[in-house]
């Protein structure tokens, strides 16, 4: 079995849906400008070279919708021989698509996939568009409709963890987050977005 390794990684900065920075920028946009840096980083790659390009989306709808994998092959330029898919897992479905990428690599089945992940919370109606799952499935397995929120009450109900405690471990997250910041660790990795600004009122 063939070894895959991760030759280049880049990202945007992350913004604040539904009102911050980025609420105006379209996900082909942002996708597109990670792709480009990316092809730099990993030496001028030519994208001829290109055999799969795997993205992950948790909502795959409205401006993320028709494959999304595929709509950034297309809004590169690249050639049409480039085949591009979407992975829906939701949260996890940029690791999915890397995932899927090394496993491709790995049985030989290609030789160099991008793989990751392109989201606008802000581009997306809350909560996705409105869901018409199968009533009889809803009946019979109501764990696999629950959101998030929902799920998070069940699992500190089940584990005992108090309000307290979440709020803490919030709290030091962003804590940690800040000082990483601070200390330039992500520097590196982020690729700069040009953004078009809103008009004030007056």
């Amino acid at each position: 079995m063939k070894e895959a390794v991760i030759v280049a990684a880049c990202r945007t900065a992350a913004g604040r849906a539904p009102r911050g920075t980025l609420k105006d920028t379209r996900p082909e946009h942002m996708g597109c400008t990670v792709l480009g840096d990316l092809l730099k980083r990993a030496g001028d790659l030519d994208p001829m070279l290109i055999d799969d390009v795997i993205i992950g989306c948790t909502f795959p709808e409205s401006v993320q919708g028709l494959n999304l994998g595929r709509v950034l092959v297309m809004s590169m330029g690249w050639p049409d021989r480039i085949p591009g898919m979407t992975v829906n897992r939701f949260c996890s479905s940029g690791l999915q698509a890397i995932a899927i990428g090394a496993e491709k690599i790995m049985c030989g089945f290609a030789d160099v996939v991008i793989s990751g992940g392109v989201e606008s919370m802000s581009q997306i109606p809350m909560g996705g568009s409105m869901m018409y799952p199968n009533p009889a499935l809803v009946d019979m397995r109501p764990g696999g409709f629950t959101g998030m929120g929902l799920t998070a009450e069940n699992v500190a109900e089940r584990y005992n963890i108090g309000r307290d405690e979440q709020d803490e471990f919030g709290a030091r997250s962003q804590q940690k987050a800040e000082a990483a910041i601070k200390a330039g660790r992500f520097k590196s990795q982020i690729v700069p977005l040009t953004v078009k600004k809103q008009k004030q009122l007056p």
